[in-house]
């Protein structure tokens, strides 16, 4: 693996900060971040090094390897180069508490595994997925005792979105959604708009909505189904990341509607979430399980 980690004498003196209520340092909770020269990468390295309680440890990429993370995103040298593909001896190295993944679909499930086998907790930003995937990930989380976090999305606007669409759906059962990212996004329909199908789904049986007889003339037209809720996706430059719920009702129309106009949008969920990830043994899925 090129680059090198931070050796147990530095982690050990850059480790610690703040004081307890009884005067003892309190022990910084350590991050590696894969995917570190990626875009969301980058924001989440450029904030996380902001923060009196979280030390970057390690960052990986198959990009700018041996390129030191300052440079890269934009900051002053941190001493710290950008390391290629990691294995479970290698991470450990790198004794980091939490693994923030901002990889690829690709990747993600196999970095999952590799941060758990390692002794690692993975906080998952990418989506991609699929359920058989999710269940391998919660097994090994089990059987190792080690935590994991995977969340479809860290905006807290966007978890408020969704918390309204359910509710909403109980009174206007005709929905579709409406989701718009930029034009370098490789999944479709977004994890988002998944879930918040998934949310809706909780409360409205699956229905069937439009006429009983339509038809696409262009096969697709209608959009993705998931319990008949048709689910649209654009992808334009241009667009970071936008969501709408179309609720239709006779004689109105409710829109529930969230944009994220910069990725510093997401950035205190991901600070929440591997703040609470840290002491986790087991897998969660979702945001929300850590808001009040």
């Amino acid at each position: 693996m090129k680059g090198k980690a931070l050796t147990p004498d530095c982690i050990q003196q850059r480790g610690f900060a703040l004081l307890s209520q009884e005067g003892f340092p309190l022990k910084k909770i350590r991050v590696f971040v894969a995917g570190a020269s990626g875009k969301m990468g980058q924001e989440v390295i450029r904030t996380l090094v902001k923060e009196d309680d979280l030390i970057l440890v390690g960052a990986s990429d198959t990009r700018q390897q041996g390129m030191d993370v300052g440079f890269v995103v934009g900051l002053p040298r941190m001493g710290l180069d950008i390391s290629g593909p990691f294995d479970v001896e290698s991470l450990r190295t790198f004794q980091a508490d939490v693994l923030v993944d901002f990889t690829n679909p690709q990747s993600v499930l196999k970095n999952a595994k590799t941060a758990i086998l390692a002794g690692v907790v993975p906080v998952i930003g990418t989506t991609g997925l699929d359920e058989a995937e999710l269940e391998e990930i919660r097994t090994l989380a089990v059987k190792e005792s080690v935590g994991a976090f995977i969340a479809p999305n860290f905006s807290i606007g966007a978890l408020l979105m969704m918390r309204f669409a359910r509710e909403a759906a109980k009174y206007f059962p005709h929905v579709d959604i409406l989701e718009l990212h930029h034009d370098q996004k490789l999944d479709a329909p977004s994890g988002t708009a998944i879930k918040t199908a998934e949310l809706i789904s909780e409360v409205r049986p699956p229905m069937v909505q439009g006429h009983p007889n339509e038809y696409e003339k262009i096969p697709g037209a209608r959009g993705a189904d998931l319990g008949g809720i048709h689910i649209h996706s654009v992808r334009l430059p241009g667009l970071i990341a936008h969501q709408e719920v179309l609720f239709g009702g006779l004689g109105q129309a409710l829109t529930i509607r969230h944009d994220a106009y910069t990725r510093e949008t997401y950035m205190p969920g991901i600070m929440l979430a591997i703040r609470k990830a840290a002491d986790l043994t087991e897998l969660v899925v979702g945001l929300e399980n850590f808001l009040d």
